[in-house]
């Protein structure tokens, strides 16, 4: 099928690049309507978190996200399975434990065959398979260009839920997941990217970051979020603005998919969420001597899918967080630098 069926030509964004720039984003949210207090809502509109969550009344909460997309690679099979990644990571970001999904699906039957949708659901079905859950239904629409997604509830005890604005000053800054996702999928449509790195971003992006339940358990993990189409300086510069706080991040020790990335961002393979996240997040980033702004930039704002967690770690706890991560397989973690109390730049960038 994936030598007949290319998806990502029918699309005209690809993945979380194609997300509303948050810049855009803050001017659809505002609102002069006031809406009524729910004492039971812990997370919701008034923040940037990842998912809302309410309280249950029995020590527990419910976790409710959403998240959807046009294809990010060719396969449709391997589409299903990248959408459902990134729509279940929303849950584990918050601490909690995904039970159950339900299916978004947007598709132009006059254009793309409906066994390839049914591809599409497979590859959907297993990735939540492996998170434990089932797909238990959905709703489907005739639409332009091929859309998919997840909205997806979790549980969470109440004592573990983990939001992106409680970082404190000297929390460690550790990501689980290299980045380079946009750079290679931009590659590929592009049509300039090798067949032997096709693999690269599809096997990162299919990664479940069920670690994040696991990490909820640990006090010392004091804020999560997971980075998606803001990139990793507009996820990291929530995580300050809502913590009051400012970060430094060490350039050289940012994990990149393969050394590959570098090549194919040389070639132009820049994305257009790239440049949207710049010109929201960018005026709070400054760059020490011996960094190359340019290409620090491209690679820190590039908009990942299905992306690693963003974690802010107490350093005494960091023996715990790093025994949990072995433990679940999260062999590629970084810590890239460290929060600090606030300062001119919302982000420094050091060599």
């Amino acid at each position: 099928m994936k030598d007949t069926i290319k998806l990502t030509q029918y699309s005209h964004g690809a993945g979380c690049g194609c997300k509303i720039a948050p810049d855009v984003l803050d001017s659809i949210l505002k609102s002069n309507i006031a809406m009524p207090d729910n004492e039971r809502l812990l997370v919701g509109n008034h923040t940037k978190d990842d998912a809302a969550v309410y309280d249950l009344g029995n020590g527990t909460a419910l976790i409710s996200t959403t998240d959807f997309f046009m294809p990010i690679v060719d396969d449709p099979y391997d589409f299903g399975r990248i959408a459902s990644a990134n729509a279940i990571s929303d849950v584990y970001a918050m601490g909690g434990r995904p039970v159950l999904a339900i299916a978004i699906l947007g598709w132009p039957v006059d254009k793309i065959s409906t066994d390839v949708a049914a591809k599409v659901l497979e590859g959907s079905r297993s990735i939540c398979a492996e998170a434990g859950i089932p797909l238990a239904g959905g709703h489907s629409i005739d639409a332009p260009e091929p859309i998919f997604g997840l909205a997806v509830n979790g549980l969470v005890s109440i004592h573990n839920i983990r939001k992106n604005n409680t970082a404190r000053p000297d929390d460690l800054i550790l990501l689980t997941k290299p980045l380079g996702v946009g750079i290679l999928t931009t590659a590929q449509k592009k049509g300039i990217l090798e067949d032997s790195d096709s693999s690269l971003a599809p096997d990162i992006m299919m990664q479940l970051n069920k670690v994040g339940e696991a990490l909820s358990d640990l006090k010392g993990v004091h804020a999560m979020t997971d980075v998606t189409g803001f990139g990793l300086l507009g996820h990291l510069t929530e995580m300050c603005q809502g913590s009051g706080l400012s970060a430094e991040l060490k350039f050289s020790e940012i994990p990149l998919i393969s050394p590959r990335v570098l090549h194919y961002l040389s070639m132009g393979a820049v994305p257009g969420g790239t440049q949207r996240n710049l010109r929201s997040f960018g005026t709070g980033i400054s760059y020490a001597a011996g960094v190359d702004s340019q290409m620090a930039s491209r690679i820190l704002a590039d908009p990942q899918t299905s992306g690693g967690l963003l974690i802010a770690v107490d350093p005494q706890s960091l023996p715990d967080v790093k025994n949990i991560l072995q433990n679940y397989g999260n062999e590629k973690y970084k810590i890239i630098g460290s929060f600090t109390s606030p300062k001119d730049s919302t982000v420094y960038i050091t060599p």
